[in-house]
């Protein structure tokens, strides 16, 4: 383990340095994490959507249009945004439930812990989805329903009336718009309004295949993101009525895009494009827009910096985002890097790269394998619809083929090309960029300590033969 963390700590980089101490400012923290939401919110520009909550969050707040997470999987990006390492350095390599049993490494310490040790209360309210539960002392824990936000509402309040003028800190893991066990949840709720969508009338992105089986789909994953946004509404009301808005810094954020092709489990947009809503009692500007690209890595430092608290003795992979928080277009922030290994257990796939505002450069680093499905993506009528077309098939833009089976390098121009469909990895007019990206990518993984680097010279050497 101590050699473990010697990597770390040669690997990754100084940590951000803290901002000065500000004993007067309020250090509570409520964060609210949506489930498979992706952009699909009308301050986002989705038109279908119904989100009035959180719009009015963001026109209160700072909306960042380029916010990505490191890995497009629950739990695998939850154990990032816990710990704010990349999941292929904190040992949590994909699901945490169940047999898949992933779990961090013993040397990690995440935000719960920090916290706690800075004096705060620390508070669970529904979805968590990272191991060990040793690694995290809540004071209060209440995993329950995750989709009666009402009731999920009112254990917050209660939450935040026993803290009793202590700093508190407030996870709150919103169980939509994820698919359920029949649908998306779409059943009644106490407090709740069930707000149903018409399939004919919504838009289908362009990722997705328009027929009526995706559109019935999209219509109740829409229900259910609708759902999600009362909870928000409902949170919100909570602080007001405690009188802890303007004590508290509220993040808002989805753990990955949509449960549906070409987004979940993908590192396409669609699947690591995310919502990020801040809103800060210490803002002097609201109704910001925030252009910074911004890593799920950098949370972990961000909400570090805002409590005071002392940081891990090794250094996280991210930075905090708080001096920037009122800037539109700060420099020094434009590009991001990911990293994705396990959805469930038998989902291997492992891909590095990284994003700029031109390119996505994308490492498959086993292109052999046929692009593995979660359980629910597979059995859904969306990719049922696209599998009877055969060989032939698209899911969107892309060529079923193409989707199953990746080359070891892909790379898109996504001003030009939003749909990562135009794969100018073997262009010659694209060499130097490709070469560019591909050794920075290098450089991420030897800072970061990728143990998949082990395998790299062995695995060209096989492919040889």
């Amino acid at each position: 383990m101590i050699a473990r963390r010697q990597l770390l700590k040669s690997a990754a980089g100084a940590a951000a340095p803290l901002l000065a101490q500000q004993p007067s400012r309020p250090h509570n923290v409520l964060l609210l994490i949506a489930d498979d939401l992706g952009l699909h919110t009308g301050e986002y520009g989705d038109r279908t959507a119904k989100t009035p909550n959180l719009d009015r969050l963001a026109r209160d707040g700072v909306r960042f249009t380029n916010a990505y997470c490191t890995t497009a999987s629950c739990s695998a990006c939850r154990s990032v945004i816990m710990s704010g390492l990349h999941n292929h350095a904190n040992g949590q390599y994909g699901h945490a439930h169940d047999f898949h049993n992933q779990s961090y490494l013993p040397f990690v310490r995440p935000l719960a812990r920090v916290l706690k040790d800075a004096g705060h209360r620390v508070g669970l309210i529904g979805k968590l989805h990272v191991n060990p539960a040793s690694a995290f002392p809540w004071d209060f824990s209440a995993p329950g329903n995750q989709r009666g936000v009402h009731e999920m509402a009112q254990v917050a309040k209660r939450f935040i009336q026993a803290s009793a003028g202590k700093p508190w800190y407030l996870h709150v893991g919103f169980g939509d718009p994820h698919r359920a066990a029949v649908g998306f949840g779409n059943q009644p709720y106490p407090g709740v309004t069930p707000n149903p969508f018409d399939p004919a009338r919504v838009s289908v992105p362009s990722f997705l295949p328009d027929n009526p089986e995706t559109r019935r789909e999209i219509a109740e994953y829409y229900q259910a993101a609708n759902r999600l946004d009362q909870g928000v509404g409902f949170m919100l009301d909570v602080l007001r009525e405690t009188g802890e808005l303007d004590n508290t810094l509220v993040m808002f954020f989805s753990d990955n895009g949509m449960a549906f092709p070409n987004a979940k489990t993908n590192t396409y947009d669609a699947g690591i494009h995310m919502p990020l809503i801040v809103r800060s009692p210490a803002q002097q500007r609201r109704g910001l827009v925030n252009n910074a690209m911004i890593s799920f890595v950098d949370l972990f430092p961000t909400v570090v910096e805002w409590c005071d608290a002392r940081a891990p003795d090794y250094p996280v992979h991210g930075r905090s985002f708080l001096p920037i928080l009122e800037q539109e277009k700060p420099s020094g922030w434009d590009r991001i890097y990911f990293s994705h290994t396990f959805h469930e257990l038998t989902m291997y796939y492992p891909m590095r790269g990284m994003r700029t505002r031109q390119y996505k450069y994308i490492r498959n680093l086993y292109p052999e394998l046929t692009y593995p499905h979660s359980t629910d993506l597979w059995a859904s009528a969306t990719w049922q619809s696209v599998l009877k077309q055969g060989r032939e098939g698209k899911v969107g833009k892309r060529e079923i083929t193409r989707y199953l089976h990746r080359p070891g390098e892909e790379l898109y121009d996504v001003v030009k090309d939003p749909d990562e469909v135009v794969d100018l990895a073997a262009d010659p007019g694209h060499r130097s960029v490709l070469e560019n990206m591909r050794a920075e990518v290098g450089e991420f993984r030897r800072r970061t300590n990728d143990p998949w680097l082990l395998n790299d010279a062995y695995l060209e050497g096989q492919r040889g033969l």
